[in-house]
Order: structure tokens, then C-alpha cells, then sequence
């Protein structure tokens, strides 16, 4: 399966301000499978190295020297490693930290060497660090889910990801394309983007199989739950975890997570999840211009999950009937599709952070569900799960911040809405505000950089 990590792997490889390459995402993204496949094209061996696996590998990354280490790494694997030739690839790397210590020399002392390094949990691992951070000797790259282009590209669609990568919202858009779309977008909300369960279908088009793998992913990560600390801690994680299924896309109470407990442990579950990025979670902030992080609220948020298609299995949606399967769920889901969509968005070396705006006030409530800066600017994204629904939020923000274009995303073909008018009630006061509406399928999220705005 073709993934769009390749590109970024290609112009690191060949940049002439190349420092080794740690990889973050959670665990079963295709961290893995993504390096070793870039390996085998684009260079003459690759060294792959787990952590995991191999309990030499502490001894010989204890040396500051990259040479005795490249050394003993050929003769312990009888392989030869010549830079520019090899790709030494680290997997696991969180296991071993005096590995992350040494890619400082790699750079410093053997610069055209390849190193990527990888792993789950690596953000534990990195935050905990023994020895001190390589700062401004590695670069990081982040990896999520497979997106919804990704998964069309797995199930053969390249035809329609080449007109999806082609269109300008003030074109016409083909209503047989859009359909075949909504098709796909709505399998893609049950199967979701982890690559073995992408992969399962499109070798079986059997979802039971899908569900066997969605399974087996979750339960692998409540294994990792036993390195978080004590029963108590474990537990927590669990309980937020069931929580996030069911309240995405949700304000967080943790009372109603814990209703026992201290506010605080509950809260540092959740930062451990966010930390394994099996979670996003996506805060509160008045910014309405750059930085968008200006005023943000680091104790309010709701969550986002991993993957839609886990989420849906947490929330025990049998795939088996998705044909016919409507639920109240909808509009989570279209949330969480979005969201994830949008991490994606973001340039591979970003952290990727998203946000939502709230005012609450005596007569006029309102909730934007993301606020997404795209340039120097910053616009407030509505999701809707249909055709339909209102925009009085989006119409607030416009009114209060004053702005002058949103973005809806829906079910709908798309469309540009220019000079519209709208009458919000600010303070107690109406005020007529004229604006843009920029109304894209959901299918458009991870592309909204580049789809052109008014």
C-alpha cells in the first residue's frame, strides 16, 4: 500500500540538511512497513535493527563512537554499511534509549550515514529521557492513520483521486463521482485507516476479518496500559479510554469518568493516551488570529480517537451491517473524520495540534467544532453529518471575531457561498454580518490546504 510518508521519506533522503529521522505515531500506523519499504526502493540495503528483538544492541549503542558502533553492527549482523548505500533503520527505538542518545553522533561525526529511528511510546520515552536530547541533531517526522486519498488509493481508485486532487471548489463537481465517493467515505467510517484492516479488506472484502483486527488492536493497546504504573493508574486508562468512545467530539467531564477519584488522575490518563497518541485532544482556544495557540485553554478539550474504525469498535458498531446502519452516532462520527482528516493536513515535521472555539454567554451560546489556520489566517470549520443544519455558531464566531469566511463541511456536492447574509444576536444586540461559506464533502478535509479560498 502506497502511503504519502514516501514523499516526505524521499526529499529527507536526498536533503543536504538531512539529520537521522525519528518517526512518531502510535502503535500499528505502518511505521514499520512505511521505512523498510522506502529502504528496499531507494537504497541498496537497508539495516534494520529491533530494538525489541535483539538485547545486544544495548551493549553496542553504549559507545559515543559511530564508527565502532557501524563496526560491531556488521559483524553482529554480517552485513556491510556504507553510507549512502545503507539505510540503517532502529526500530523500537523507545526500548533503548542509548540509542536516541547516539544519533547525535551519528550526525556530528558520520553525517552521511541514513538513520531512521522509530517506535510506540516513543513521546514516554522521549519525555523521560536519561541522557540528554540530541536537541537540533535529529528531526522528527509524524505518522498517523491511513487518510481517506490513501485508503481510495488502496482500493484502486486512482481515477478519482486524481479528480479530487484536480478541483477547485468554484468548479463543477460530478454528481456520479461524488456518490461513488459517499460510498467509499462510508466504508472508510468502519474500516478505517489502520493498514492491516485496509489491508485485510482489500485482500477478503470480508468485515468480520476487519473486526479481527480491529480487535486485536485495541487489546494491544490495553496491554501497554501495564507500563503506565500502578492497578489504579492502569484502570484510569481503561476508564477514559471507553469515555473517549462514546463522548468524542464532547466537552470532557471527568467526573463522569471517574466520579471517585480526583479530577487530576483522570486528567493524566488522558494526557497518557495523548502521549501513545492514541487520542488527540483538541482544546479550547480564543485565538482568532495567529498564533493560533495564543490563548488557549489547556484544561478544556474534547477528545478525538486514533481511528474511526477502532472508535466504531469501541462503540461495539458491528460492520456487518453497514449498509443499513444509521445511528445517533452520525455526527460523532463526522467529527472524528474530519479531525482526523486534518491531522494529515498538516506538514509531516509539524506536531500536529487542532483546536475549537466556545463562547458562552447569557444569549448567545456557541461552539465552533475546529478553528484550522491555513496560511496567516485562521477559519472556523463546521461539520455536519448531512446535507443539512444550521450554521449559528460559525455565523457567531464571523460576528464576534469579525471575520469574513467559514468552512462547512457536509455530505453535500460542493459549493462557494459569496457575500451571504446572516442576523446573529451578539450581547443582546442583532447585527447583520455579510460572509463566505466555503461548503466541501467531508472527502475534502485532508485536502483543505490546498483547495483555494475565498
Amino acid at each position: 500500500m502506497k502511503r504519502e510518508i514516501e514523499q516526505y521519506l524521499l526529499h529527507w533522503k536526498d536533503s543536504v540538511n538531512r539529520k537521522p529521522l525519528i518517526l512518531r505515531g502510535a502503535r500499528q500506523v505502518g511505521k514499520t512497513f512505511s521505512v523498510i519499504k522506502f529502504g528496499k526502493e531507494n537504497f541498496d540495503d537497508v539495516l534494520l535493527l529491533n530494538a525489541e528483538q535483539d538485547d545486544n544492541l544495548k551493549n553496542v549503542f553504549n559507545s559515543k563512537n559511530p564508527t565502532l558502533i557501524i563496526n560491531e553492527l556488521s559483524a553482529l549482523y554480517n552485513k556491510p554499511v556504507i553510507e549512502g548505500k545503507t539505510l540503517l533503520f532502529i526500530d523500537e527505538i523507545q526500548l533503548l534509549p542509548e540509542a536516541i542518545a547516539a544519533l547525535r553522533y551519528f550526525y556530528e561525526q558520520m553525517p552521511g550515514l541514513h538513520v531512521i529511528a522509530a517506535g510506540s511510546l516513543l513521546d514516554h520515552t522521549l519525555n523521560e529521557l536519561p541522557y540528554s536530547m540530541p536537541v537540533g541533531r535529529v528531526e522528527f517526522a509524524f505518522m498517523y492513520p491511513m487518510n481517506f486519498r490513501e485508503f481510495l488509493l488502496a482500493n484502486d481508485q486512482q481515477g478519482v483521486v486524481n479528480y479530487l486532487d484536480k478541483f477547485s471548489p468554484d468548479e463543477s463537481f460530478s454528481e456520479a463521482i461524488h456518490q461513488k465517493l459517499i460510498e467509499f467515505l462510508r466504508l472508510y467510517f468502519f474500516i478505517g485507516g489502520m493498514p492491516e484492516a485496509v489491508r485485510v479488506y482489500t485482500k477478503t472484502k470480508n468485515l468480520i476479518e476487519v473486526e479481527k483486527v480491529h480487535s486485536a488492536i485495541l487489546t494491544s493497546f490495553q496491554y501497554d496500559f501495564a507500563k503506565y504504573g500502578t492497578r489504579n493508574q492502569q484502570e484510569y486508562l481503561k476508564e477514559s479510554l471507553k469515555y473517549v468512545a462514546k463522548n468524542v467530539g464532547k466537552k470532557v467531564k471527568y467526573s463522569a469518568i471517574n466520579n471517585s477519584v480526583r479530577s487530576s488522575y483522570i486528567k493524566d490518563a488522558l494526557l497518557k493516551l495523548e502521549l501513545s497518541r492514541i487520542i488527540h485532544l483538541v482544546r479550547k482556544t480564543k485565538s482568532s488570529k495567529v498564533p493560533i495557540n495564543q490563548y488557549v485553554d489547556n484544561n478544556v478539550f474534547k477528545p478525538l480517537f486514533l481511528d474511526i474504525g477502532l472508535l466504531c469498535s469501541l462503540s461495539h458498531i458491528k460492520l456487518t451491517g453497514l449498509k443499513n446502519l444509521v445511528t445517533d452516532f452520525e455526527g460523532a462520527l463526522a467529527e472524528q473524520f474530519v479531525g482526523q482528516e486534518l491531522l494529515t493536513s498538516f506538514n509531516y515535521y509539524a506536531d500536529a495540534k487542532l483546536y475549537y472555539w466556545v463562547r458562552e454567554a447569557k444569549n448567545t451560546n456557541a461552539e465552533v467544532d475546529f478553528l484550522y489556520q491555513i496560511g496567516n489566517s485562521i477559519y472556523p470549520i463546521e461539520v455536519k453529518a448531512g446535507k443539512t443544519g444550521t450554521l449559528k455558531s460559525l455565523q457567531v464566531y464571523l460576528a464576534e471575531k469579525k471575520e469574513h469566511t467559514g468552512i462547512r463541511f457536509n455530505i453535500d456536492l460542493p459549493s462557494v457561498g459569496k457575500n451571504l447574509n446572516a442576523t446573529v444576536i451578539l450581547g443582546g444586540d442583532k447585527k447583520v454580518i455579510n460572509y463566505n461559506l466555503v461548503s466541501l464533502p467531508l472527502y475534502f478535509a485532508a485536502l483543505i490546504n490546498k483547495t483555494p479560498l475565498p
